[in-house]
């Protein structure tokens, strides 16, 4: 290899690089969405403990529609009304599943992820929230806690897709965001806490969820072909916009680096 050619190939490499260190802004989005999820987190939590303090619950502030639960209620519908429709600011992993998103490739046979794995997911979840339902109608904790509970669950959505998921490290075991098989099963997990509690801002965000749980499920098993990385090249790192799992590297390098967790 010629001088020239090593140069070539090395201003590639660099060039390479300075592309994934760049935020896309799919990227940036999730960070917002941390950062406005941990700030409702922190709000309702302090309108519950004051309002422990004071001797109330959270729980009027539903029959009164209190202005913060009215904003989360309004901007999780609209997220996820969104979520419905074919996006470019949405993420390649729940992209996959609309026609127009489909880029063929040679191969014509899918391959899926393990069906056993997508059930111990929803067992897991099932059994941790269970859980919880349990400790409400026993009277351990009230609807103000399923309400952190559930904001707490957004804030941990995020933190899966930015940082560490553990249903794809311990479950999954899939690529990355972009191939896994229940993405759009997000806000379906999230808002589990709220079929506690009856109210039109309750029920209707777990209808909504539900809709888009369903609707992937229905795409999944119509058109496997979609969600395969095999079949679809949307689904394949060659036409991923986001590039979370070079950010996640970055972020585990430096952490090494710095020393916070040993090499």
């Amino acid at each position: 290899m010629s001088n020239t050619e090593v140069k070539e190939k090395k201003r590639a490499q660099a060039s390479l690089k300075a592309k994934y260190r760049k935020l896309s802004p799919i990227s940036v989005m999730h960070y917002v969405k941390l950062a406005v999820r941990s700030l409702f987190l922190i709000a309702v939590a302090a309108v519950y403990v004051i309002g422990l303090i004071n001797g109330g619950e959270l729980i009027p502030s539903f029959a009164t529609v209190n202005v913060l639960l009215g904003v989360i209620w309004g901007i999780y519908a609209v997220e996820m009304v969104v979520r419905f429709f074919p996006s470019r600011l949405e993420s390649p992993g729940c992209q996959k599943q609309f026609a127009r998103n489909f880029i063929p490739t040679s191969e014509k046979t899918p391959r899926l992820q393990s069906w056993k794995r997508t059930f111990a997911v929803a067992a897991a979840w099932f059994a941790l929230n269970g859980i919880i339902g349990v400790l409400y109608f026993t009277g351990i904790i009230d609807a103000g806690i399923l309400i952190l509970v559930t904001l707490a669950y957004g804030v941990c959505d995020m933190i899966c897709i930015l940082f560490f998921c553990p249903f794809q490290t311990w479950f999954m075991k899939n690529r990355c965001c972009t191939d896994c098989r229940i993405y759009n099963w997000d806000f379906a997990m999230m808002f589990t806490p709220l079929v506690f509690i009856p109210h039109p801002y309750t029920y209707s965000l777990v209808a909504l969820s539900l809709a888009i749980l369903i609707r992937w499920e229905w795409n999944y098993r119509r058109h496997p072909e979609r969600f395969s990385a095999t079949t679809n090249d949307c689904a394949s790192c060659k036409y991923c916009n986001e590039k979370l799992c070079k950010h996640k590297k970055q972020l585990m390098a430096f952490i090494r680096d710095k020393k916070f967790i040993k090499r």
